[in-house]
């Protein structure tokens, strides 16, 4: 089954029903700004050569959400929201949507920093650090 692709706007509906905004951005991509209330759990990270995939996204996801979280997933234009909800849903999660466009846009698509959505750069409990440490 594939999951669902929704809107900036859609996306933050589902906020106010009790989804969570999943970042899979980088650290410093998330520390820059992202969804109120996001949590980050970057699917790559930022090194010196370019972005390198992190090998413990997926057990960090599982420890820190139930298999039956309401989740948005989001990143930067749509590309790594897409295989990061993929990764999720094979690992059985069930209600997942993955958000198009992403924190900048995708295409003719506006992110969620151009519709002017809510928006903030500390969410307590929501670096990736503090993911971690559930």
């Amino acid at each position: 089954m594939a999951v669902k692709r929704i809107s900036p706007a859609e996306a933050n509906a589902l906020l106010g029903e009790g989804y969570t905004y999943l970042d899979v951005r980088s650290v410093p991509e998330y520390g820059a700004g992202h969804p109120k209330g996001a949590a980050n759990a970057p699917l790559m990270h930022m090194g010196p050569g370019g972005m390198t995939p992190n090998p413990e996204f997926a057990a960090v996801v599982q420890k820190a959400f139930p298999k039956d979280a309401r989740l948005v997933v989001g990143c930067k234009a749509g590309g790594r929201s897409q295989k990061a909800a993929m990764l999720l849903e094979a690992a059985g999660y069930t209600n997942l949507v993955e958000m198009r466009g992403g924190w900048s846009g995708e295409g003719s698509e506006k992110g969620w920093e151009a519709c002017g959505l809510p928006q903030e750069k500390v969410t307590a409990g929501g670096s990736w650090d503090e993911i971690k440490s559930k």
